[in-house]
């Protein structure tokens, strides 16, 4: 169970430090959904040379490979509740790096879903 704890937390790391790198290379890029063709095209050449766009996309390659390897070994029942624990690290970062706002409330559910996942989780060694 260690092993699983360890190598999810490395797994939800990165992946939350891709999702983070993703979404502030995207603000950056301004708004694709009002383009036209012409400009998307541009978009996705600009992306493919955007430093936070492709180390996201490396991070979130990284997180697969370690989800892959927790698939081998754990029950997907454990294993899945433990990503939830991106939504705690991505309230964090997203307040610290985007700027954003998190609500009490939007709290208040981070910890109920964290307390969740330790209920799993303890449940999983039987």
């Amino acid at each position: 169970m260690l092993k699983t704890l360890i190598v999810m937390f490395m797994a939800v790391t990165a992946g939350t430090i891709g999702d983070i790198l993703l979404a502030k290379g995207m603000k950056e890029m301004g708004d694709i959904s009002a383009m036209n063709l012409r400009g998307i095209i541009d978009a996705a050449l600009r992306a493919l040379t955007n430093p936070k766009l492709i180390i996201g996309t490396a991070m979130l390659a990284v997180f697969f490979f370690l989800w892959l390897a927790v698939l081998s070994w754990e029950d997907l029942s454990v294993a899945l509740p433990m990503q939830a624990l991106n939504y705690v690290l991505v309230a964090f970062l997203s307040q610290y790096f985007l700027g954003e706002v998190v609500s009490p409330l939007r709290w208040a559910g981070t910890v109920l879903v964290c307390i969740g996942v330790m209920m799993i989780t303890k449940s999983g060694g039987s």
